[in-house]
């Protein structure tokens, strides 16, 4: 991946996509990752020194920016670290403030389903930014699915799975482009709906935040569905 550094005379450009990829990831998703994404971005905007690469901001000052007690801040800090968005670069011990860049291919990652709501030109841009591999990896992908899997639904009108994904697009517009667009049904076996999606994030993303959104609809229409098996 190519990652570019927000120095130089394009540095107002990459500063602006990373906080409007932050933002749009969060708008498309959970209630809880929109509230961590909207508390990052406010950090980066205020204290980030793009210089130097990091913010080295004390949990009181954080606590404090995001109206929240320390222990939110250190379990905040934990969950941006686990889904890669940050990277640790001196961790705070013996009373020093601990110090934390953002992951530039973490943040892709995140992000790149949801570049196309932003628009062409937006997604054109960040796939070049972030490298061809990882634009192949998380949003290409689904091409070669739709390609290789003939089995999958068509997305006639008339089928379950159509309707259920038609119920979902008028739930959430955003969420469904973002998320649930990219699946595609398989078959349903022993109350058991199998579905593709293009990657494993997209998969993980979808059985933690919106699991119980897209089996509600299927069994809607289905009628005796216990589970929604996703495979990549």
């Amino acid at each position: 991946m190519k990652i570019q550094r927000a120095m130089g005379p394009d540095a107002g450009v990459v500063k602006y996509d990373l906080l409007t990829a932050l933002s749009v990831a969060g708008l498309a998703g959970s209630p809880g990752l929109a509230t961590s994404l909207m508390r990052l971005i406010a950090l980066v905007t205020a204290r980030y020194n793009w210089r130097e690469d990091e913010f080295c901001v004390g949990q009181k000052d954080m606590a404090r920016m995001w109206s929240v007690d320390e222990r939110t801040v250190k379990r905040q800090i934990k969950r941006l670290l686990e889904a890669e968005v940050l990277i640790c670069k001196r961790p705070g011990v013996r009373g020093r403030v601990g110090a934390y860049r953002l992951n530039h291919g973490g943040i892709a990652r995140l992000s790149a389903p949801t570049w196309h709501l932003v628009g062409p030109d937006f997604e054109a841009r960040m796939q070049a930014r972030y490298g061809a591999d990882e634009a192949e990896k998380v949003v290409r992908l689904g091409d070669y699915v739709a390609a290789a899997e003939p089995a999958k639904d068509t997305g006639a009108s008339g089928t379950p799975w159509a309707r259920a994904m038609a119920t979902l697009r008028s739930e959430d517009k955003a969420q469904y482009e973002a998320w649930f667009q990219r699946l595609g049904y398989l078959s349903v076996e022993g109350g058991v709906v199998h579905v593709t999606c293009p990657s494993a994030f997209i998969r993980r993303y979808i059985e933690t935040h919106l699991m119980q959104r897209l089996l509600n609809a299927v069994r809607a229409e289905f009628g005796g569905v216990s589970e929604v098996r996703i495979r990549v």
